[in-house]
């Protein structure tokens, strides 16, 4: 099966001939041939795309809204289809993947509503004779560069409110996984939008695509998901033609397990957190601080419920995590594991690689993690946990902080005076209280520090997509 590049309404081949391979992570099989672009490729989508603006920009808002909402229809009914794709190319189980398809399409529905209300406003001017109206405009071109984690989800987010708005969108998805991309790209095809609103440039060459889409004026905004490392290349190359940006980039959340949480709901919420997807999530916990007065129950119902998940090959009936995406992804772990019982961590489960195949790691928990340890630093993405003990809230909260990062904390406490004044004081753009899923369509994503710039989904996510306009209009026949 080959899949091809989506420009200016058509399905093309790259223009050097070439493809590569995509593989499933579980069996190692290939699954498809996809278009491998290059620069001269990604030059005609972006022409499509600025071609394509000032027709699409003009729609009435009524238009763009019906469009998505018959893109939203077509997903959910492609439900299952758009799952077992991304199964397949991705890893996660069955379960989790028709989950996501869902979360991707609430944001298509969300940004068909939100389309009929991009506001604007008339402020009182200064002279009986002047009126200021300000407007919001469609910032234009938009790059949509996405991961390989969520394959539906994060292009949804980024392109429904843009496409909402009146911009047109190129879509670079992860080389690791652009099946989902090309098949959500068909659903919007079948849904009528005009040649040129969407683009699909599929690659492995994504340092040099990705400069290309920096360098050229015609693209005026980017919106990025991915490492902390390449999102701060990005914002420096974003920099020389000073395009508008949404960076949301890396993670190393924690949560808090204060001493009146309910420890057996705490324990489920945290353990569906950090092994959803392998641990490969930029929200999913890293590091766990839990008071001393409770330290040994929550471990021991903690590790009864890791002990319970089944790991697996993601289109397995009942398999709750699948392989990691790489051998890169499964080094990483492993560095971390080593690093941590090299300096005095204990394993309460797991530690090794699973028989299943070189991609398949088992679901870890350290305890007497110190603070010296790699993985109380840097994110693994990967299906293992480090438990710390704490002596109070304050402790808890300093531990929190101690990190340049800022995307998602998590607190579990039955106290609402606590969980205001702990969450207060964590530096993170989201934390979920008793709250292990804090993500929806309808509220804001990003983070804090070097977690990233803006903010995405929900009301506010429309403000990524647009200019503000003042107009100052002064009439001649009024006088004072």
């Amino acid at each position: 099966m080959k899949k091809d590049l989506y420009i200016n309404g058509e399905w093309i081949s790259a223009e050097s001939g070439k493809y590569f391979t995509v593989y499933n992570p579980a069996t190692q099989d290939g699954l498809a041939e996809v278009a491998d672009a290059d620069e001269a490729d990604t030059h005609k989508a972006i022409q499509a795309a600025y071609e394509a603006f000032p027709m699409w920009s003009k729609k009435v808002a009524s238009e763009r809204a019906e469009l998505l909402r018959n893109v939203y229809d077509k997903m959910i009914a492609a439900k299952d289809e758009l799952a077992q794709i991304m199964t397949q190319e991705q890893g996660k189980s069955l379960q989790e993947a028709r989950g996501e398809i869902q979360y991707a399409a609430d944001f298509v529905r969300w940004y068909s509503e939100e389309a009929y209300r991009v506001y604007g406003e008339t402020i009182p001017a200064s002279h009986i004779d002047k009126r200021i109206l300000v407007r919001k405009e469609p910032v234009g071109v938009v790059a949509s560069i996405t991961p390989w984690n969520f394959p539906a989800a994060m292009i949804t987010r980024k392109i429904a409110p843009a496409l909402a708005v009146g911009c047109t969108v190129i879509i670079k998805p992860a080389a690791l996984t652009p099946l989902t991309a090309c098949r959500i790209v068909e659903l919007f095809a079948d849904a009528g939008v005009p040649k040129g609103v969407i683009n699909l440039v599929t690659t492995t060459k994504s340092k040099s695509i990705g400069d290309v889409m920096l360098s050229d004026p015609r693209i005026r905004k980017v919106t990025f998901t991915g490492s902390t490392e390449v999102g701060k290349e990005i914002m420096n190359k974003a920099s020389h033609t000073m395009k508008n940006l949404s960076l949301e980039l890396g993670g190393h959340a924690p949560s808090i397990i204060l001493d009146d949480a309910d420890l057996a709901d705490a324990a489920e919420q945290v353990v569906h957190n950090k092994f959803r997807n392998a641990g490969q999530t930029c929200i999913c916990t890293n590091r766990i601080y839990v008071q001393k007065k409770i330290a040994t129950d929550f471990i021991r119902i903690f590790t009864e419920k890791v002990a319970q998940l089944k790991l697996g090959n993601g289109l397995d009936q009942g398999v709750d995590i699948g392989p990691l995406i790489n051998k890169d992804a499964v080094l990483k772990v492993e560095k971390h594991i080593e690093d941590a019982c090299e300096k005095g961590a204990s394993l309460t489960i797991g530690g090794k690689r699973s028989s299943l195949g070189e991609l398949f790691y088992e679901p870890t928990v350290l305890t007497n993690v110190t603070d010296d340890m790699l993985i109380q630093h840097e994110e693994t993405f990967g299906p293992v946990v480090s438990i710390q003990t704490i002596a109070s809230d304050e402790e808890a909260v300093q531990k929190a902080n101690d990190t340049p990062f800022g995307l998602a904390a998590y607190l579990y406490t039955n106290d609402i005076g606590r969980a205001i004044r702990v969450s207060d004081s964590l530096e993170y753009g989201i934390v979920g209280i008793n709250d292990g899923a804090p993500s929806a369509a309808q509220a804001p994503f990003g983070g804090y520090k070097e977690s990233g710039i803006g903010r995405e989904g929900g009301r506010i996510g429309l403000d990524a997509f647009v200019e503000t306009k003042y107009i100052s209009l002064r009439s001649t026949h009024l006088s004072s």
